[in-house]
């Protein structure tokens, strides 16, 4: 495996340390300190950490989510900071070297050592090694370690304004809040989102270790590029199932290795530790500070990983050994991984699938062991502003949520942090793919020459250090560059167009895909998030991958897209979605609930429009450092009232606190609805000319209590988003499909099973107050289906004018469907079950009456039965107080008099030792309706 990259890291919990021949010394066991002209005192502070944290656990801020400390906070982020440990004891002089190897520094670090200056840095993405061994041979005492934190802000004001830096057309650059976030190497979302604040934390967020090494076999391993692949493969071409396994392994290193070393490997299954093989590498090689071997498994057949859903998560471990003899280890390390291919096509439409009804253009989808898949997911933003904060319990909770809510893909949105390895861990265990991006975002960056070497550096280092994880997806250079970023410089600057699509291409192409290609023949790259797809690859062109811009044919489909469109008035509307192969990024923002609202904001500004909840919607972002940014918020908050007051009941409630809820549910109601139509518009397209494979939506989860597209709050509690895509992305569904333009009813079953399904569909017409409507309206009572692999059938059509329904406000459509199929990689048949209902007039106009709601506890059971007594309970919602984090099996449905649910309810933190159930509310939408 060739390599062109600086020195790189690996997570330290990965790396089995050898014998004597080296020293390791966890900056983390030392006592520090952090300290700031800006605080004119110092205070005690942990490693790693960032200065926020620090200074509230000394007491010396409040909790930086609460009211507006979004702005008020704003002197930590310009002022330098220091962390200062105290002396090191124990280092041992014995040793030939020393190194200080720091996995995360955030962002422009000056590093001194025993009074000595080290280096500075200034990427919060690379890992760095220093050699320190004659500042620590001049230290009199022990020596002390102390990192200055430049304010991120000031810095990048500062290149900014410097003469000799680039520039770009006005109107072109997007700012959040801080502005000139394009000249750094820093997550990109710390200076402002329109989902999230801008604290630009600093700090040392990574761990960071005192390394020590004799001069014979003293080795240090930094960083393990593990990649398996099928013989052959090439990234941009499918690989050939039928070849065997390649184990290419390579490993980057401090220190010196002996004269003429071997690689080895042994592959043990994770769970029972059997051996599947024990054997040396071929074809050694050290280039630099890294050795790489490379073995075929011939005649071994390991049982594959599958994405959740599609089979199972099987898993090996992988160890690789350098040594002199075979006796003599210097370097041992142990690696989690699996088997399996994962393959982006992005290639021509071919005749048979012209064939099939498959329209021209090109294919855009993945393909995982040579099998293609409907991808199922969303986007996964910072699960919070301090990424300290973020342990393996709350992903592993988080990631559970996607599990069960029937995702088996997520989208890595750049620009925030590249996932730290236990985050790609748990992927790994829970089945769920990660479509992974370099983090650039909705911006054009500098091309000079130091630029492009920093970021080069941190393409390597992250792509080897992620890529033994068989839940990595994809790479793709960045976020909206090319969809976004070059049509506002085409708008801004015709004249200078091509030149920047030159620079798009020096870096995105140019530069990323060979960084990809030479460290990872198994993953795929993409030079944008969003685009059309290429043209052709030419790997011996100076530009490698020939992208297709505008180069596209009317009535042929390409690549995947993106869809953002605040006139809600159109906001069902089919024709207004787009048509493409891959929908990546659609949505909505709403209101968390009352509930997360009361972790961050008083009671008396828990109203609509009180100025803390309309200052913390960033959505429209403020553009700049306001901190009265109304009338750019009032857009965000005028749209989610609009699509409340278009389509649902207006909450007017005496309470001020209860109206305020009833608002927040009403929005959430209206973005749960909207991306429903859209998922089921997306998934009947895998049976349509479009061919349609994927749809992930914006977005996953919160970063911290306000408005967003998310469905999951922050604090881990469900959306009703998040409920309604978890029913939508079951395997077999039904979805009626109504335009309210024309009276067009058509109602369609959805499989991405792999094979055909089965099954039979009930249709049934009642009024609201739960009442059969006679004859059923002509309806059918039941249709049988046959529905095809990864596919869509039409089961009904009618017009709603032809149905003769004397009050179109008082009657719903209820739909249920039993199938029977085989999940993927099973060979045993199973039965799919599906519910889905259909009004012919909007939530706000239909003839609701109360359903006489009942809710019980079943203490032995632990289950909530749910029952409608006396109507139709449109948007039946379950809820619970705080004091309890969880979710229940089932939420935000339909439920017709005579009907009750037992539905359970997964506790995933309790702080009220069970109370909690005491408190358990179930309401629907004509609690929303009714004033009280």
């Amino acid at each position: 495996m060739h390599v062109r990259s600086e020195i790189a890291a690996a997570m330290l919990a990965s790396i089995l340390p050898v014998a004597l021949s080296q020293h390791v010394r966890d900056l983390s066991n030392e006592h520090w300190s952090l300290s700031s002209r800006a605080l004119n005192r110092t205070v005690p502070a942990q490693f790693p950490s960032q200065v926020h944290i620090d200074l509230l656990k000394a007491g010396l801020i409040d909790d930086p989510y609460h009211g507006l400390n979004d702005f008020n906070l704003r002197w930590i982020a310009d002022a330098n900071w220091t962390y200062t440990s105290q002396p090191i004891q124990d280092l041992l002089d014995e040793y030939d070297s020393t190194w200080l190897v720091f996995n995360g520094l955030d962002t422009f670090a000056t590093i001194s050592f025993c009074g000595h200056l080290i280096a500075s840095t200034d990427n919060q993405f690379r890992q760095y090694a220093f050699d320190v061994t004659t500042a620590l041979k001049s230290c009199k005492e022990d020596p002390t370690l102390s990192i200055n934190f430049g304010s991120a802000p000031n810095i990048v004001d500062a290149i900014a304004q410097d003469p000799n830096s680039e520039t770009w057309p006005s109107n072109v650059q997007i700012t959040y809040e801080y502005p000139n976030r394009w000249f750094m190497r820093k997550e990109q979302s710390d200076f402002g989102w329109d989902w999230g604040p801008a604290f630009a934390p600093a700090g040392p967020w990574k761990p960071a270790y005192v390394v020590q090494l004799e001069k014979t076999d003293g080795v240090y391993v930094l960083n393990t590029d593990l990649d398996i692949y099928r013989n052959g493969q090439i990234n941009y071409l499918p690989p050939d199932q039928s070849q065997p396994w390649v184990v290419n392994a390579s490993i980057d290193f401090l220190g010196s290795l002996p004269n003429s070393p071997t690689m080895s490997i042994k592959v043990s299954d994770a769970r029972s530790g059997t051996v599947l093989t024990s054997r040396a590498l071929d074809n050694v090689t050290v280039t630099g500070s890294s050795i790489t071997g490379v073995t075929i498994l011939d005649g071994l057949t390991p049982n594959l990983w599958w994405p959740q859903g599609l089979g199972d998560q099987n898993l090996y471990n992988v160890s690789i050994t350098v040594a002199h003899s075979e006796t003599h280890s210097v370097a041992h390390v142990t690696k989690r991984t699996g088997f399996r291919t994962i393959f982006l096509n992005q290639r021509n439409i071919t005749e048979a699938q012209r064939a099939q009804g498959i329209a021209p253009g090109a294919n855009w989808h993945f393909e995982v062991n040579g099998h293609e898949f409907y991808a199922k997911g969303s986007n996964l933003i910072p699960p919070d502003s301090f990424w300290t904060r973020v342990t393996e319990e709350k992903m592993a909770r988080l990631f559970d949520a996607v599990v069960v809510g029937n995702q088996n893909m997520l989208r890595v949105w750049s620009s925030g942090a590249y996932l730290h390895d236990f985050i790609y861990d748990l992927a790994d265990e829970k089945g769920i793919l990660l479509w992974s991006e370099f983090q650039f975002s909705d911006a054009l960056y500098p091309s000079d020459n130091a630029f492009l070497e920093n970021v080069a550096a941190e393409i390597v280092y992250n792509v080897r250090r992620v890529n033994h994880h068989p839940s990595l997806a994809l790479w793709a250079g960045g976020n909206e560059i090319e969809v976004l970023m070059l049509p506002l410089v085409k708008a801004a600057d015709p004249t200078s167009y091509s030149w920047y699509v030159g620079e798009y291409e020096k870096m995105y192409i140019s530069l990323f895909l060979p960084l990809v290609y030479e460290n990872t023949r198994s993953i795929s790259y993409s030079p944008s998030s969003t685009t059309e797809g290429y043209l052709y690859v030419d790997l011996s062109a100076p530009v490698p991958m020939a992208e297709r811009y505008d180069n596209t044919t009317s009535g042929s489909y390409y690549g995947d897209t993106d869809h953002y469109n605040y006139d809600t008035s159109v906001a069902f509307d089919y024709g207004s979605y787009p048509v493409g192969r891959f929908a990546n990024e659609f949505g909505f923002h709403s209101m968390p609930s009352l509930q997360t609202w009361q972790e961050a904001v008083e009671p008396e500004d828990l109203y609509f429009n009180s100025s803390i909840v309309m200052l913390r919607n960033h959505h429209n972002p403020a553009g700049g450092l306001m901190t009265d940014n109304y009338a750019n918020s009032a857009i965000g908050m005028g749209q989610m009232t609009l699509g409340v007051e278009n389509y649902y009941p207006i909450p007017s409630k005496s309470d001020p606190i209860a109206n305020f809820s009833a608002w927040c549910h009403a929005t959430q109601l209206f973005q749960a609805d909207m991306y429903k139509n859209q998922i089921q518009f997306y998934r009947r397209g895998s049976g349509m000319p479009e061919r349609q494979l994927g749809s992930l939506y914006w977005q996953l989860e919160d970063i911290w209590q306000a408005p967003s597209w998310a469905g999951l709050e922050y604090g881990g509690r469900w959306k009703v988003l998040h409920h309604v895509a978890r029913d939508i992305y079951q395997p077999v569904i039904v979805s009626p499909f109504w335009n309210y333009t024309t009276g067009s009813l058509e109602v369609y079953v959805t499989s991405d099973l792999w094979s055909p399904a089965t099954g039979i569909v009930n249709l049934t017409w009642l009024d609201l107050s739960g009442r059969p409507i006679a004859g059923n309206v002509g309806t059918p009572e039941s249709v049988s289906f046959t529905v095809g692999a990864l596919n869509t059938t039409r089961i009904y059509g009618t017009n709603i004018q032809s149905l003769g329904l004397s009050d179109t406000k008082d009657a719903i459509l209820m739909l249920s469907l039993s199938a029977h199929g085989r999940l993927p990689n099973s060979a045993q048949a199973t039965t799919f079950s599906h519910e889905d209902h259909f009004t012919p007039a909007f939530p706000k106009d239909v003839s609701i009456v109360d359903p006489g709601l009942k809710l019980e506890y079943n203490t032995e059971t632990r289950t909530f039965a749910v029952e409608a007594t006396s109507g139709v309970s449109l948007y039946t919602w379950l809820d619970y107080l705080t004091g309890v984090v969880g979710y229940f099996e089932e939420n935000s449905f339909a439920l017709a008099p005579g009907e009750k649910k037992e539905i359970g309810f997964t506790v995933q933190e309790d702080t009220t030792n069970g109370e909690w159930v005491r408190n358990v509310t179930v309401k629907s939408l004509w609690d929303q309706k009714i004033r009280d």
